[in-house]
Formats: C-alpha cells, sequence, structure tokens
C-alpha cells in the first residue's frame, strides 16, 4: 500500500470517528446541555468543533507517522492496536454523555480513556517521537475535557 493510501486511512479513521460522534452530540448539545449547570470555564460551544478537527487530524498524521514505519517494525501493531482502543473510548464518550445523557458513566470513559491516551502517546514515541508528540494536544485537551465533564457532574447530580 502506498504512503498516501496509508495517510488517507490514517486521517479518515479518526475523522470518521470524530464526524460519527457529532451525530450522537447534535441532539444533547441543542435541546439538553443547555439546560446543565456548567462551570465557569466551559468553553463556548463554537470552539469544540475546530478543536476536535484539528485534533482528529494531528491523531492522524500521527498514527500514519507510525504505520509508515511498517506493520512488522518493533512495537507497531501494539501501538496502532491501542490507538483504535482509545479512537473507541473517543466515540463512546459522546454516547455516552450526549446521547444517554450521563455524565457520570461519561466521566468513567473519559478517565479510561485518558489512560488510553497516555498508553499511545508512550507506544507511539517509543516507534517515533514526532509521532507522539503529535498527540500530546490532544491529551492536554481530553485532560481538560475529563475536568469538565467530571465538574458537569459534579454541578448536576
Amino acid at each position: 500500500m502506498s504512503n498516501l493510501a496509508k495517510l488517507l486511512i490514517a486521517l479518515a479513521v479518526p475523522l470518521a470517528v470524530g464526524g460519527l460522534s457529532g451525530f450522537a452530540t447534535a441532539a444533547g448539545v441543542a435541546a439538553w446541555y443547555p439546560t446543565l449547570v456548567k462551570p465557569a470555564f466551559n468553553p463556548p460551544a463554537w470552539v469544540f468543533g475546530p478543536v476536535w478537527t484539528l485534533l482528529y487530524v494531528m491523531m492522524g498524521v500521527a498514527a500514519f507517522l507510525v504505520w509508515r514505519q511498517g506493520l512488522g517494525a518493533d512495537g507497531v501493531r501494539l501501538a496502532l492496536g491501542v490507538f483504535l482502543l482509545q479512537l473507541l473510548l473517543n466515540g463512546a464518550w459522546s454516547l455516552l454523555f450526549f446521547g444517554l445523557r450521563s455524565p457520570a458513566w461519561a466521566f468513567v470513559d473519559i478517565v479510561a480513556l485518558w489512560l488510553a491516551i497516555g498508553g499511545t502517546v508512550w507506544l507511539f514515541w517509543r516507534v517515533l517521537p514526532a509521532a507522539g508528540l503529535l498527540l500530546l494536544p490532544y491529551w492536554a485537551w481530553v485532560s481538560f475535557a475529563a475536568v469538565l465533564n467530571g465538574s458537569i457532574w459534579s454541578l448536576n447530580r
């Protein structure tokens, strides 16, 4: 498979997760989310789309850099497997928070997601440091999102 095909697939997968998450989020954002008590540090709604799009593109580039090393290279299969696991947890968060309207279960998911991202950063770094570095803004954003999620859960019990 060519590097261009790998790049396109590596970009498409996280962007598809983001798109599917957007569907799960849409109804909850319009009807339910505005009714919640939110902390003072809650960003305006318009911030989330551009930030997540940029983060999904950076995830895709990082995955491509790892995949480009070859599936037979040390650590590549495990790194990409953990990457896919964290993407699954990423998509599940939107379903839990907005679809099921459960900040509590979403918080459990985001803690697992945070750990999975940490594992992915470490595994990507071991394959190619630049790939691990590309995931650091994502890990930072999810750290912030976890605090936000926990605060919303606490404020709306």
